[in-house]
């Protein structure tokens, strides 16, 4: 009997260090899935963040880039087809495209032509300024700053 007491308390001992052992471990593993999540967490706003950065450059250099070509059709249009407004569809100015466009045709209806062509002399002299600016000039004026007229 001593000996199967002996073994049964030998049994009961194992099984409470077995417990213990898997408590700490189920601790441990807690404190990783923890910390883990943490990482996650940190990861997650690094690589938003990141993105955002990329995001934005990536933009800059798209709307620097297309900044040299608007800044040619821009000048270009106003040259050529300027009291239509065209370049100011172009340049995103709506507003202002409209006010070009229905200037030309009110004056020159109400002067046969005549008035509608100073509109002309005006868009012209807009294009060529248009031109002769520099490409950073231009885009920082005219796509950046938003400025509609001269």
């Amino acid at each position: 009997m001593s000996d199967e007491k002996s073994l049964g308390d030998d049994l009961n001992d194992m099984l409470g260090d077995a417990k213990k052992t898997a408590k700490k471990a189920a601790g441990k593993a807690e404190q990783f899935g923890k910390e883990a999540k943490d990482s996650a967490k940190e990861f997650g706003k690094e690589a938003e963040e990141a993105t955002r950065e990329f995001r934005e450059s990536a933009k800059e250099a798209f709307e620097k880039t297309t900044g040299t070509n608007k800044k040619v059709l821009a000048g270009v249009t106003a040259i050529l087809l300027g009291g239509f407004g065209i370049h100011k569809f172009v340049l995103g100015y709506n507003k202002e495209g409209l006010i070009l466009l229905i200037a030309t045709i009110v004056l020159s209806v109400l002067s046969f032509g005549f008035l509608g062509f100073l509109v002309w002399v005006f868009t012209v002299i807009e294009g060529i300024i248009y031109l002769t600016k520099t490409d950073g000039e231009f885009y920082k004026t005219y796509q950046l700053g938003k400025k509609p007229w001269f």
